[in-house]
């Protein structure tokens, strides 16, 4: 069955926000004195701000997500650009009329900064952010969402992302899933959730929605 939608996450995904999403921790850590490797930081990139600052510090959740979110808006559009062949990529998409969504952890208003500096303005059909949500990935929610704003069935919808939380709420909604080469944590670690097709490059996708 060939598919009709394409869901993609941003950060990692889309565009390439993996020095901005380290900074920012490291300017989070710092303001309260606490000491992480570049390597371990790169582990808290995916989940949720309030799950990696719940194992944290518990008393300070809400306080640490301003620090970080503050930090974050200020540098973002020094960090943010569009990975290779995206723009191109989902240009093509639209053109031959496939849905395309956004399913996201991350608030609207850093969505529509990444969107607008990495030049995807109108390209999207759909976006579900952590506002959208009670249960963010990799709970079934924010996909099941973006498919129903879209009117999308299961059998015809895939769900691309670059860390296991994109994948395993793609599996958990029941759709098709892509994992991305370029995934900051690597390919391997996203093989091994068996994602159905792994891209090597954004324009593999015009391969997938010709099969």
């Amino acid at each position: 069955m060939s598919i009709h939608t394409i869901l993609f996450d941003l950060d990692g995904t889309l565009i390439d926000t993996n020095e901005l999403i380290i900074e920012s921790f490291k300017h989070t850590f710092n303001h309260y004195n606490l000491d992480y490797t570049r390597e371990e930081i790169i582990e808290f990139n995916g989940p949720p701000l309030y799950e990696t600052f719940k194992n944290i510090d518990p008393d300070r959740i809400d306080e640490m997500i301003d620090v970080y979110r503050g930090h974050n808006l200020q540098v973002h559009d020094q960090y943010v650009e569009a990975f290779p062949k995206v723009v191109e990529t989902l240009e093509e998409l639209k053109k031959r009329e496939i849905k395309l969504g956004i399913v996201t952890a991350k608030m609207m208003d850093s969505v529509g900064k990444g969107i607008r500096i990495a030049g995807l303005e109108g390209m999207f059909d759909t976006i579900v952010s952590l506002d959208d949500v009670t249960h963010p990935k990799p709970h079934p929610e924010p996909v099941l969402k973006a498919m129903k704003a879209l009117d999308a069935k299961a059998g015809t919808t895939l769900m691309v992302g670059d860390n296991s939380h994109d994948i395993e709420s793609g599996q958990n909604a029941g759709v098709r899933t892509a994992g991305v080469a370029w995934s900051f944590k690597g390919k391997d670690r996203l093989l091994k959730l068996n994602p159905t097709y792994m891209l090597e490059e954004m324009t593999d996708l015009l391969a997938i929605i010709g099969e």
